[in-house]
């Protein structure tokens, strides 16, 4: 589809066909993945459940354009733009997977009233959002890897060199991206980096300050996480859901930060998510 600025986003529809579904679902992929993401779309739940799923490439990623000009809102916006055009309703569910997950908290600030729920499954933070308490934040950064902290630093503090520092030979860069190598289309640049520039920046707002974004029971936001995620740090995730009640939160014991491969995970996301029945 053609965007509102002349960019193309790919996307790609499955579940039960849109007119015959119950719940309609936008998902967002997470970190060097695309819109072929099979989390959601390939598990039984979503026929039995009546589940439509729309995913689509990030801007940068896949067969999506990049945004040169891409911001947490921007994306909502995107996402927005995507349901209007597949006449997804007025309302519909978003999910988010890892990085995705950040651009569900960009979802909840931006477009509340178009959403019946949201779920956040392992959703990377920014060790800089001003509501982590400095000491919890900084023992939480000090937990990955000598050269991640590096790489995340330098997209936060200084994201003009974002590019090369995870392409110089002279110094260990993101072992994140070093061990997921992907062919990207529109090239490393406009889909990894600028993942981890906006992903680190300084953001336009901090999550930890909304009010919820859905309330008088319009819709439940539900955060998914595992208590061995090397990626994420689950005290991180712990202090959210205790600064913001209105998020139900699941911590799965022994999981790290590939949740979709826990036994019954997906059909719990869904069935929580869906029709309130308390998933894993």
């Amino acid at each position: 589809m053609k965007l509102r600025d002349g960019r193309h986003l790919a996307y790609q529809e499955n579940g039960v066909p849109k007119e015959e579904a119950k719940h309609k679902i936008v998902f967002v992929h997470g970190f060097t993945s695309n819109r072929l993401d099979p989390m959601i779309v390939t598990n039984e739940a979503v026929r039995e459940l009546g589940v439509y799923v729309v995913t689509f490439d990030r801007p940068g990623y896949g067969e999506s354009d990049p945004d040169p000009n891409r911001t947490p809102k921007s994306l909502a916006l995107d996402i927005e733009e995507l349901a209007d055009y597949l006449g997804l309703g007025s309302k519909f569910y978003v999910v988010g997977k890892s990085m995705g997950g950040q651009v569900v908290w960009g979802c909840l600030k931006y477009i509340p009233h178009r959403l019946a729920g949201a779920a956040l499954v392992a959703p990377v933070i920014n060790y800089w959002w001003p509501s982590f308490p400095a000491k919890l934040a900084n023992e939480a950064y000090k937990l990955q890897l000598p050269q991640d902290q590096w790489a995340l630093r330098i997209a936060h503090y200084a994201p003009w060199l974002t590019y090369w520092w995870n392409t110089q030979k002279l110094f260990p860069s993101s072992a994140v991206i070093a061990r997921r190598q992907v062919a990207t289309q529109q090239g490393a640049y406009e889909s990894l980096h600028r993942d981890m520039k906006i992903g680190f920046g300084k953001w336009e707002f901090d999550p930890m300050a909304m009010e919820n974004p859905l309330p008088n029971d319009e819709g439940k936001v539900h955060l998914w996480q595992g208590d061995e995620d090397k990626k994420v740090p689950v005290d991180l995730q712990r202090f959210i859901a205790k600064k913001l009640p209105w998020i139900q939160y699941h911590e799965l014991p022994g999981a790290g930060h590939a949740l979709h491969y826990v036994p019954g995970m997906i059909e719990g996301v869904l069935r929580a998510l869906l029709v309130g029945e308390e998933g894993k």
